[in-house]
């Protein structure tokens, strides 16, 4: 796949940044500290409780994918435009190298519609960045895990501070609570709409798909079952595309990708779909 930036330029994270680093470090720092400060078991229980209900709103797939026109994604180091124009980045990249597989596009094209929730007033704290188990122990692989867990109220609970936590060994990722965002909604939205036929691979992308501690860091595997373990190639193939297409000088045509990408919702995702 081409993009402009060398891969080694991606996810470069600046730790406590001053005022003399770039006002995007400043940004992705702060809105990671915040996530490591409140994301917790009892606030995951809460907005289960309160998104879980999908009575927040009806649109299609394409009604919110333009949407993201609105949303910058504030934890992300490497893009300063709109989500919408990433959407079309990673599934032209994997249109190109798996020109057979649709379904792979269109999870390519959809996985962050879940950023529908920063539309709501949600701090996007609540919204993007890298996700993780809560309720067990946090993970040197999260990144900023040094500098930024210091009050998060789970810390240093008895039973959530221990390895396993309030888990038992293998029990499978969906057994796990993550940290509240984009993909774990995006995938509650489309298991709960009766019309959606996106294979299992695809939704397993869209959910676990900004699990970097897990899927890049290679941690984690000792709450994975086997299927966990099975699908972990395939969120590892979507990985390299959602990462390394991102171009801001590179910008697709939408207008021109349209036509070919709503022919492919109507075939998995048709209808209203209740957010």
């Amino acid at each position: 796949m081409s993009q402009t930036k060398g891969l080694t330029s991606f996810r470069q994270y600046v730790d406590n940044p001053t005022e003399d680093d770039s006002p995007i470090a400043q940004r992705v720092f702060n809105t990671y500290k915040q996530m490591h400060t409140y994301q917790c078991v009892d606030f995951v229980r809460k907005q289960y409780d309160r998104w879980l209900k999908f009575d927040h709103l009806r649109l299609s797939m394409y009604e919110v994918l333009e949407k993201l026109n609105a949303v910058v994604d504030e934890s992300d180091p490497d893009v300063d435009v709109p989500n919408i124009y990433h959407a079309f980045q990673t599934a032209e990249g994997i249109r190109k190298a798996y020109p057979d597989q649709d379904w792979f596009h269109l999870t390519g094209l959809i996985h962050d519609c879940g950023k529908l929730l920063a539309l709501f007033n949600e701090p996007q704290w609540a919204v993007v960045g890298d996700t993780f188990p809560v309720g067990c122990q946090f993970s040197e692989k999260i990144v900023y895990r040094p500098s930024t867990f210091a009050n998060n109220p789970d810390l240093n609970n008895e039973i959530y501070s221990t390895k396993y936590g309030m888990y038992t060994p293998n029990c499978g990722l969906d057994r796990c609570l993550m940290s509240w965002g984009h993909d774990e909604y995006l995938y509650r939205v489309l298991i709960n709409h009766p019309m959606c036929t996106l294979p299992d691979e695809g939704l397993y992308i869209i959910r676990y798909h900004s699990f970097y501690p897990w899927h890049t860091g290679n941690d984690y595997m000792y709450l994975c079952n086997e299927k966990d373990l099975q699908m972990l190639e395939w969120v590892r193939r979507f990985q390299k595309f959602d990462l390394y297409t991102k171009d801001d000088q590179d910008l697709p045509n939408i207008d021109e990708l349209k036509p070919y990408y709503l022919s492919l919702i109507e075939k998995y995702i048709p209808g209203i779909i209740a957010w």
